[in-house]
């Protein structure tokens, strides 16, 4: 069976205390990041952290997109200005300081290489 040539994917997570991979693209695709946008439905200003994860060489890099991002209370942030693309195996991940008043969501172009 043929693999799809584009596929679209919404990652929707509750951001917890620890960092989690909350997607990787698979085999054979590159995962474009159309959006990724975070809202703080609590009562205080939250923070998040959102990363880029990729193994070279066996080591895993992290590199930080937004690092400590202040969220006011009731309010949303757009986590990339613009386009991301994963490589297959690279991984998003994203941290905050609630276990439950950050929600994330994401949309995701799987475009097959």
């Amino acid at each position: 069976m043929a693999l799809a040539l584009n596929v679209f994917q919404t990652v929707t997570h509750v951001v917890g205390l620890n960092t989690v991979g909350i997607y990787t693209a698979p085999t054979g695709y590159t995962g474009i990041v159309l959006l990724a946008q975070c809202s703080n439905i609590g009562e205080t200003t939250q923070t998040i952290t959102f990363n880029h994860e990729r193994t070279v060489s066996g080591a895993a890099v992290t590199t930080e997109i937004v690092k400590d991002l202040p969220i006011p209370a009731n309010d949303a942030a757009d986590l990339i200005p613009g386009k991301l693309a994963l490589e297959a195996g690279d991984t998003i991940s994203i941290r905050g300081d609630s276990t439950s008043n950050l929600k994330f969501i994401g949309s995701i172009l799987e475009t097959l290489n």
